[in-house]
């Protein structure tokens, strides 16, 4: 059974969480790290795929219109997962229409066999059209417990420093407790996704349960780390997106003391790029008491967003000094306090910032 995750955010998570859950009951296989493409996915099959694997789960990543086509056509996926869809590569697949057929989902569903699976991400508006437009087996997971037409859902969230806890809901009324070891509640959508997928290749929710507290922090591309005099460091430099930045802020909201981001600028998001970073700086300001901005590029919407939204615009610095970014940092937090690093900051920051 192969099954194909793409989406412009979640999906090596996603994937990730689904190896994880399904390698407790099948032989499984999935690509590496980031194997999304043509070559790197061909390389594992070449290099890794046996006789005994009874799953082959593949994260597909395009950069232009007919990518995920191309990518069906190597590994003929029975299962198709989209995970949530945002502006993130925009400028460079010129228009929108091309990145909803390609990380949208529209040729992995158009590829997927009649008695194939969809599996999308029902808090997503492009998400839901795409399911919309589905006349195969479909299925729908939310983070929004409300939704009666999920296929499965999430309830009683609680989001701790180094867990999160809730109830899944199935259509059908079934109900288990999942404990998991990831950072951010934005992560639970990405547990449902791989929980659905699990449920319908046969495991109950319980076995589903079970295996979920196998999932290793470090999956989910965040993590929490001791940093220098105390201070709490958020490490989500690995990448960064729109609905990511937001989601990471949501979960740097639940620390008591002062709050800082460091974060470049977002790339390739197109002609909406200002009006995004607009956006951003209004929720810089709604959860950090400071911003250090270490790119040039749309640092002035940001800062417009920010202070806009009742940030003191002293607060929101660019910086691209490795040295004084850490200067600031420890200047103004004190133990307890907390600091995230998102996107591809410096490296040097990292390592200045974090006891080894």
């Amino acid at each position: 059974i192969v099954i194909g995750v793409t989406g412009s955010y979640g999906k090596t998570s996603t994937k990730e969480f689904l190896t994880t859950i399904l390698s407790q009951k099948f032989k499984v296989l999935s690509t590496h790290h980031h194997q999304n493409s043509e070559i790197g996915i061909s390389r594992c099959i070449l290099d890794n795929l046996l006789p005994q694997h009874e799953i082959f789960i593949v994260e597909m990543g395009s950069y232009g219109k007919g990518g995920i086509k191309l990518l069906c056509d190597i590994v003929q996926p029975d299962i198709g997962v989209v995970t949530g869809v945002n502006e993130q590569h925009l400028s460079l697949f010129k228009t929108m229409d091309n990145l909803l057929s390609a990380e949208g989902g529209r040729e992995l569903l158009q590829y997927l066999p009649k008695g194939g699976l969809l599996v999308v991400n029902g808090d997503n508006k492009y998400c839901l059209d795409l399911y919309k437009k589905a006349s195969l087996n479909k299925k729908l997971y939310t983070a929004k417990g409300e939704w009666v037409e999920a296929d499965v859902a999430a309830k009683e969230i609680e989001v701790h420093r180094n867990s999160l806890d809730f109830v899944v809901m199935t259509k059908d009324k079934q109900a288990a407790h999942f404990t998991v070891d990831v950072l951010g509640g934005h992560n639970i959508q990405n547990v449902l996704g791989a929980v659905l997928v699990a449920k319908e290749l046969g495991m109950s929710l319980e076995e589903i349960g079970l295996a979920a507290r196998h999932i290793k922090s470090q999956q989910a591309g965040i993590s929490l780390k001791n940093g220098i005099h105390g201070i709490d460091v958020i490490d989500s430099s690995y990448s960064a997106n729109p609905d990511g930045v937001v989601a990471d802020l949501s979960y740097l909201n639940i620390f008591p003391g002062k709050k800082i981001i460091v974060m470049p600028s977002l790339i390739e998001l197109g002609k909406k790029s200002a009006e995004i970073h607009q956006d951003l700086g209004r929720n810089i300001a709604d959860v950090c008491d400071m911003a250090i901005i270490t790119s040039r590029a749309q640092f002035a919407a940001l800062k417009a967003g920010a202070v806009a939204n009742g940030m003191d615009e002293k607060r929101i610095i660019f910086s691209d000094k490795p040295k004084e970014i850490v200067n600031l940092i420890t200047t103004f937090c004190k133990e307890k306090d907390a600091v995230l690093l998102e996107g591809r900051v410096p490296g040097q920051v990292v390592s200045l910032l974090i006891n080894k």
